[in-house]
């Protein structure tokens, strides 16, 4: 199954996307939706808005450096070659944007970075889970953007500040259920920028791969429905090249995976409004 969360008129609803059509299905949170029982009657692709397929997340993580290759392009700015042990950080709730939504461009930094990544989301609670039952609690996978300000980011040992501004945090287009992606170690990431393709790789390239990194976050603390977990990046990001290719007001930045689809953001200024309550 493909669930997309998407808006028609003033509604937001579920669906299972076939082809050009989505089948609308009952539920308005992530459990009840991924039964994919059929509610109301099909509406077309082109006529809806899809956003990010979880509404805000009740957990956004973040594993850094797992690619090989992209740990060696990282520490100029990250401190860290390639990690024996998984370091992971948080991206705020508020980061959460849809797949062809725009990304801001920070006041406060010209160093806005781009990182393609293999989403996972979680489908059921799980505590200390081993690998070997680790995808058990997977409810799919989706395309991602982890856009990073570099200079927020080395000024925190955490990566923090540097990872969690808003609309920083793209999935989408679908959430991708295991049976419908197959085996996804092999499939393409590929990220362009105004059509310049700079990242290439695949998860069978992780580090960690996707049941080691359950296995360890459920060693310490709990993963729930609607979780999001950004898998890592290859190589190829702006901070990687020199001088840094970082990304401008103007830019677009398409990520594709081979079998879940693309997502495509625009880059703006960040509009700056105080706003209080």
């Amino acid at each position: 199954m493909r669930l997309v969360r998407f808006q028609l008129g003033g509604q937001v609803a579920y669906g299972r996307l076939d082809g050009i059509m989505i089948q609308p299905v009952e539920g308005t949170d992530l459990s009840k939706a991924l039964s994919g029982k059929a509610a109301g009657a099909p509406v077309e692709l082109a006529s809806v808005r899809l956003l990010a397929p979880v509404a805000r997340p009740g957990k956004i993580l973040g594993i850094g450096v797992n690619y090989a290759a992209h740990a060696a392009e990282s520490v100029s700015f990250v401190n860290t070659s390639k990690p024996e042990v998984q370091k992971w950080f948080n991206k705020q709730a508020t980061a959460t944007n849809g797949p062809y939504d725009d990304v801001h461009l920070p006041k406060v930094s010209a160093q806005l970075d781009y990182e393609g990544e293999l989403v996972v989301v979680i489908g059921k609670a799980g505590r200390h889970v081993p690998r070997d039952r680790a995808m058990e609690i997977v409810a799919g996978y989706c395309v991602g953007g982890d856009y990073s300000v570099r200079d927020w980011q080395k000024a925190s040992q955490t990566m923090i500040m540097g990872k969690g501004f808003d609309t920083h945090a793209v999935f989408g287009p679908a959430i991708v259920t295991p049976d419908e992606a197959g085996d996804i170690s092999g499939a393409e990431i590929r990220t362009y920028v105004n059509g310049d393709l700079r990242q290439t790789g695949k998860p069978s390239q992780m580090i960690h791969d996707i049941a080691a990194q359950i296995e360890h976050l459920t060693a310490a603390f709990t993963l729930e429905p609607g979780d999001v977990i950004y898998t890592g990046t290859p190589a190829g990001v702006g901070a990687g090249f020199d001088p840094p290719k970082w990304l401008k007001a103007g830019d677009t930045v398409r990520i594709e995976i081979d079998g879940l689809g693309h997502v495509e953001n625009k880059v703006v200024e960040e509009p700056g409004t105080l706003r209080i309550g």
